[in-house]
């Protein structure tokens, strides 16, 4: 049995991930920011697959927020083997329009709230047999074009892989993967958006597979990754986007 923890699985990729990772051999810890019925959604579709399921609700801003959230994990299952950090947001904007306390919160609820979750999970990560740690970074840290400029979320998403890069040195020797995935463009769940329908367009004719991805595109690697197939893979940032970054 194996207990995972999912942060912002509430809708999106990190919903896909947990329906990929619901079973009867999974402990499921579901993270949102403030999502009640999607997370309780996802909560009652990973329970119908047979996973053992605990949501919980906090803002990664808050400075106890990953500490809280990790305690809350070994209190309810007794063990941690796995986390998924996907929690995050876009801000889209240019310099002269975006703000240092844009940036500042966005390092907070990214890479320093990965940075908290990881030292206070270590002791339970470095016990397990099954120890993964998978981060979903972003295309905006590698594309850089008049449609793909954000800054601060590139900035944020580019600390997370070099801290998971770091930790992956670290832990390789007990057997502990650690890698990054970075999704294209993706389908959002809902209305919100930070890009219009126009850019949605012109992004789509931008990709060498002809089409937006989706969720499950995501989940399906990080279920590769989280699995005992890929027990030799780590330290990787691996691309999930129809080809965009070949231009």
């Amino acid at each position: 049995m194996k207990t995972i923890l999912i942060t912002g699985a509430a809708s999106g990729i990190g919903a896909a991930i947990a329906y990929r990772l619901a079973s009867p051999e999974t402990n499921l810890i579901l993270h949102s920011r403030k999502n009640v019925t999607g997370l309780e959604s996802v909560a009652d579709i990973a329970k119908d697959k047979g996973s053992n399921v605990s949501t919980f609700l906090n803002d990664l801003h808050d400075e106890t927020a990953s500490e809280e959230l990790i305690e809350h994990t070994v209190t309810t299952f007794k063990s941690l083997d796995q986390i998924v950090s996907n929690a995050g947001y876009a801000i889209r904007g240019q310099f002269g329009d975006i703000s240092a306390e844009d940036l500042r919160l966005s390092h907070l609820s990214m890479p320093e709230a990965f940075f908290k979750l990881v030292n206070k999970a270590i002791p339970y990560l470095m016990s397990s047999h099954s120890g993964r740690v998978l981060v979903v970074s972003s295309f905006v840290a590698h594309v850089f074009d008049d449609e793909s400029l954000f800054p601060i979320t590139a900035a944020a998403k580019a600390s997370l892989e070099a801290l998971s890069k770091s930790l992956a040195a670290q832990v390789a020797a007990k057997g502990i993967t650690v890698n990054c995935i970075a999704p294209g463009y993706t389908q959002k769940d809902g209305p919100h958006s930070a890009i219009s329908e126009d850019a949605w367009k012109r992004a789509e004719a931008k990709i060498p597979m002809g089409r937006i991805g989706t969720p499950d595109d995501t989940a399906a690697l990080a279920e590769f990754l989280l699995s005992e197939d890929a027990r030799f893979i780590t330290g990787q940032t691996i691309h999930v986007d129809g080809g965009l970054t070949l231009r």
